[in-house]
């Protein structure tokens, strides 16, 4: 955590990701009114917050779901390969399953409604700072087994499936549930982003599901005798 200089207390950075520039205006209002936060910088997309995110180097980034170039997930797996310390609260206005499955499988530290009162999301910020987490246990795994649907159960190790993927496919898989980004399944395997890019499309049509995060959700329930070596 950064250490200003009128202040020998330790604060938690905070950096704001939102397209709506009076939205930002009021976090960034909210939170520097802390004693113990400070809104060390904004971005209004995509692109800038890769940019700026990395340079700032805050304890927690506040990332809007929906932005105009793309998605504040995306963000948050981006900024979390680079920053490895960094905590990321998903700000949004829908209460969506599917957004908060994907916010879990790219390791968010929590997941709140713009509609949430300032007091309680100064306690999040500081919630997620302090390493904790403010996605509940029991709401996880309800969402896990709905993705997984009424029916499934755990991969069987013959599972012919997982008998059509390659070796490469098979140690990519692996990592997807382990919760790796793209960038940090390339640095694990020797491979470029777009390559893994490539594998991942290709095991997913393989495994016959369509994201990402259901291909993570078949990887966690492998028995550990079936995982790759």
């Amino acid at each position: 955590m950064a250490v200003t200089e009128h202040d020998s207390r330790r604060t938690i950075g905070v950096f704001l990701v939102d397209d709506h520039e009076v939205v930002r205006r009021g976090l960034h209002d909210l939170l520097d009114a802390e004693p113990d936060i400070t809104v060390l910088g904004e971005a209004s997309t995509c692109e800038q917050a890769l940019v700026r995110g990395p340079a700032l180097r805050p304890d927690v980034a506040i990332l809007d779901v929906r932005l105009p170039d793309g998605d504040g997930i995306t963000v948050c797996r981006e900024l979390r390969s680079r920053m490895a310390g960094l905590s990321c609260l998903m700000l949004t206005s829908f209460d969506d399953d599917d957004a908060l499955l994907d916010a879990i499988m790219a390791g968010a530290a929590g997941y709140v409604l713009k509609q949430i009162k300032g007091t309680d999301l100064i306690s999040a910020v500081r919630t997620v700072a302090s390493g904790q987490s403010m996605l509940d246990p029991a709401t996880t795994a309800r969402l896990m087994s709905t993705l997984r649907g009424p029916s499934a159960e755990e991969v069987p190790a013959g599972d012919q499936r997982l008998a059509g993927l390659s070796e490469r496919e098979r140690e990519i898989l692996d990592l997807i549930g382990e919760g790796f980004t793209n960038r940090q399944i390339g640095k694990h395997l020797y491979l470029s982003e777009k390559t893994v890019k490539n594998n991942i499309s290709r095991l997913l049509a393989k495994l016959g599901v369509e994201r990402r995060v259901q291909a993570a959700v078949i990887a966690a329930q492998l028995p550990p005798e079936d995982r790759h070596r």
